[in-house]
């Protein structure tokens, strides 16, 4: 709507920032006429919509941090890209990890296994399955992305394992370095999005071996 009057953002060069938010306010006190009002309409819908999605986590870190989920979204937490609301979707689909014999079986139920043609003697591997929830499979390749910078374990990560059993914290640590440079070594030969489906499918193991790790009750 803006950009159709003529006003540009040029301050930055990331959009809903707080300097583009900014932005948005100092225009919305300096327009006048219709233009005006159709800005501060859409800027207060957005102010609602943000107070809803605050209320919406603040809950959703209630039911995060309660039983029966407290355990498993601490543990899951240890992986780097990984935080309550990935945690919690994951669990919520996975429900019991028992149901899953081996890592592979999570991959597929994520849809995140490459599709399969058989022909006679010869087998050919396709584009993803794409099985199983959009949602948490989106998450999970969200989550991967975060492993593309060096491995070294941050501050909040640090945090975050704190009082986490030792067999948890040392398979999140094997994921930051494995993950790291596996992205790294695909991005050499494959498309970039390929890269990050097979660092989101290893992810998944790593997920796997972590609620496998922690005792289910």
């Amino acid at each position: 709507m803006l950009r159709n009057h003529g006003f540009v953002y040029r301050e930055g060069k990331s959009y809903w920032t707080k300097t583009h938010r900014k932005w948005l306010a100092k225009l919305r006190l300096e327009l006048e006429g219709p233009l005006q009002t159709a800005l501060a309409t859409e800027l207060e819908h957005l102010e609602y919509i943000d107070t809803q999605c605050g209320a919406l986590d603040s809950e959703l870190e209630r039911f995060a941090h309660a039983h029966p989920y407290r355990e498993n979204v601490d543990a899951l937490c240890c992986l780097r890209g990984v935080k309550t609301l990935t945690a919690l979707t994951l669990l919520c689909e996975v429900d019991d990890i028992r149901r899953f014999r081996s890592p592979r079986s999570l991959m597929a139920y994520f849809g995140l296994v490459p599709s399969e043609r058989s022909s006679g003697d010869r087998e050919r591997r396709g584009p993803i399955t794409k099985a199983g929830n959009v949602h948490a499979r989106r998450l999970l390749i969200e989550a991967a992305w975060n492993n593309h910078h060096r491995s070294g374990a941050d501050l909040i990560l640090k945090r975050r394992r704190q009082g986490q059993p030792p067999a948890v914290v040392a398979i999140a640590i094997k994921a930051q370095h494995r993950l790291y440079k596996k992205f790294w070594k695909l991005d050499e030969r494959k498309h970039r999005h390929v890269a990050i489906t097979a660092v989101a499918r290893e992810l998944t193991g790593f997920v796997w071996a972590i609620l496998k790790a922690v005792p289910q009750n």
